[in-house]
């Protein structure tokens, strides 16, 4: 498979354009499809990249400022407690975060209620909560908060 191959087919498993919060030339910081906890997120490097070693200093500078804003939306949205960042990469090789929002106690969010099952201890990657009808929703009050 081609790096270019692999790029898409990142994109297409983890719906990065259709669940985009917002993007940047470097990184784009998508919902993620399973959502463990309210707001799981994916922070993915725009061109392949299979070991972290290979992101530049110019991408490494921007992937803190998309921290610091994906931080803010993800704690005015939902409060979040903790937060974890996860850099597993052993079936998809490609420079990528799992962004897991911690909750102490449980969210109500579009009606529903959001739990976090392995608080306090390692994030339950597993669950899947709510998981089609609420993905645009979850975006769409993310990208909410986004003043740019």
């Amino acid at each position: 498979m081609s790096n270019t191959q692999g790029i898409v087919q990142f994109r297409e498993k983890f719906r990065v354009d259709e669940l985009m919060v917002f993007n940047t030339p470097a990184w784009s910081w998508s919902v993620r499809p399973s959502q463990p906890t309210l707001g799981a997120s994916v922070i993915s490097l725009n061109r392949h990249a299979a070991s972290f070693s290979e992101v530049s200093a110019a991408e490494m500078s921007e992937l803190a400022e998309v921290v610091a804003r994906l931080e803010t939306a993800l704690k005015t949205a939902f409060a979040y407690d903790r937060i974890n960042y996860l850099m597993l990469m052993m079936v998809d090789h490609q420079v990528h975060f799992h962004v897991i929002p911690r909750y102490e106690t449980s969210r109500q969010f579009a009606g529903l209620e959001w739990g976090d099952s392995g608080w306090p201890s390692f994030p339950a990657l597993a669950d899947c909560q709510h998981q089609e009808a609420t993905l645009p929703l979850i975006r769409d009050a993310l990208k909410a908060t986004q003043t740019n």
